[in-house]
């Protein structure tokens, strides 16, 4: 029997700002703000979300993954519609429990081949491992081969993250740091970034943000050297700031894709307005 692969992404990808030439189902955090609920992309996006907290620095915010039961149903969706294997791309699982919701809705669907891929990473990093997806499905290959691919690029994906205020990922608990250096880098704009296995770490300790900015983009500049990639920049409310570290790049690499992308509300919940994630993909 021949297989129609499907394909699933979290929202934490982007991809809803994306225009995607394949129908790829997606699953979304809800982002709560003051007790209310929002899902994300559909009732929220990231110009109105990161205007809110703006002018509401002290709002409740907080974020829930999609359960496991509504993903379940999305695999039933795409059973339904005939697809034969799903692969299912989500962030980090050091980020956000998604990855276990996906692995346990598959004991919910019967029939179907759900392979869960862990991007280990976000925003563009997820986006575009679909986006080969895409690619490779229109080109006849097979869903093992797919995974196989996806896996190798994966170890290609390095993100680094200015963040304007720690406040955010510590509340949350996404930065895996330890305790008694949090307190140093509370008073600091430190360079974050994304190891391999997916966790978000310091990089380094710098004191001003003009001072971390000049920082990303000197290591940025030495790590891609002779490299192919694709670089990309995800920005919070903050698209101006983005727009200036690209022209800068551009100056020093004229044949260098680089994309801007809005980071979704739910990521943005928790690394706080002022954040930039600039990162890049050996190819």
């Amino acid at each position: 029997m021949s297989e129609k692969i499907g394909l699933v992404v979290c929202g934490n990808s982007g991809v809803d700002y994306m225009s995607l030439n394949y129908p790829v189902k997606l699953i979304r955090s809800t982002l709560n703000l003051d007790g209310k609920e929002y899902e994300d992309y559909i009732d929220i996006q990231a110009n109105e979300f990161y205007k809110m907290i703006e002018e509401n620095p002290n709002i409740d915010v907080s974020t829930s993954q999609t359960s496991t039961g509504k993903i379940a149903s999305v695999y039933e969706e795409l059973k339904e519609e005939g697809y034969t294997d799903v692969i299912v791309v989500v962030i980090s699982s050091k980020l956000s429990g998604t990855f276990q919701g996906a692995i346990l809705a598959k004991q919910l669907v019967k029939d179907l081949n759900v392979y869960v891929l862990d991007s280990r990473t976000v925003s563009y990093g997820e986006a575009y491992l679909v986006i080969e997806a895409i690619r490779l499905i229109k080109e006849g290959k097979k869903t093992i081969e797919i995974i196989d691919y996806l896996e190798k690029i994966r170890d290609h994906i390095y993100i680094y993250v200015l963040v304007d205020t720690l406040k955010f990922l510590v509340k949350n608990g996404r930065l895996s740091a330890t305790s008694g250096f949090l307190g140093t880098l509370l008073k600091i704009k430190p360079l974050l970034h994304i190891q391999k296995d997916g966790s978000l770490v310091p990089f380094e300790k710098i004191r001003t943000t003009s001072k971390a900015q000049s920082r990303l983009i000197e290591v940025l500049e030495d790590n891609i050297r002779d490299k192919n990639v694709i670089i990309f920049i995800a920005y919070t409310n903050n698209k101006d700031k983005a727009q200036e570290i690209k022209d800068i790049l551009l100056q020093k690499r004229k044949d260098v894709t680089i994309e801007l992308v809005p980071l979704t509300p739910v990521v943005g919940a928790h690394a706080g307005p002022g954040t930039l994630g600039v990162g890049y993909i050996e190819i």
